[in-house]
């Protein structure tokens, strides 16, 4: 196989129509644009939902409901295989230690630390909310919840 022979796939590649090429080419003339007006036009075209200078549908529309977007609660999640990787036996696991090793980096309200994978390490774990598995897994292995 060498450079010069390569080429796409069958039907991978489509013609590029031409517009304006003579009237016999069936795209002449006004190439499929229609007789004048605003959409003949170069840049032509109307934003989504206008309508012509009346008041749009989404404005005449009463304002409804509630979102609760800017209230929810965001959490970091760090398993525990993580734990077991980065810490050593006997360290403390808390927020800021989880930063200083990279865990955890966005702005959150809580961390949460989920029972994925096994931990072998005694490692001590405050200030984070823990699910059941996980909870059980670092005290198998000695460690302890503290908060």
């Amino acid at each position: 196989m060498k450079l010069h022979t390569l080429k796409p796939n069958k039907g991978a590649k489509h013609r590029v129509k031409r517009l304006g090429c003579g009237e016999s080419s069936g795209h002449g003339k006004t190439s499929g644009k229609g007789n004048k007006g605003q959409k003949a036009r170069s840049g032509g075209s109307v934003r989504p939902g206008f309508e012509g200078g009346q008041m749009p549908l989404h404005r005449r529309l009463p304002k409804k409901g509630f979102n609760n977007f800017n209230f929810k609660t965001v959490a970091s999640i760090v398993n525990l295989a993580q734990l077991d990787k980065h810490f050593e036996a006997g360290e403390t696991v808390n927020e800021e230690s989880l930063r200083a090793k990279g865990l955890v980096s966005r702005k959150c309200d809580i961390v949460k630390v989920l029972g994925q994978g096994q931990i072998t390490k005694k490692l001590t774990v405050a200030g984070c909310a823990l699910s059941a598995s996980a909870k059980e897994k670092i005290e198998q292995a000695g460690g302890s919840v503290e908060g």
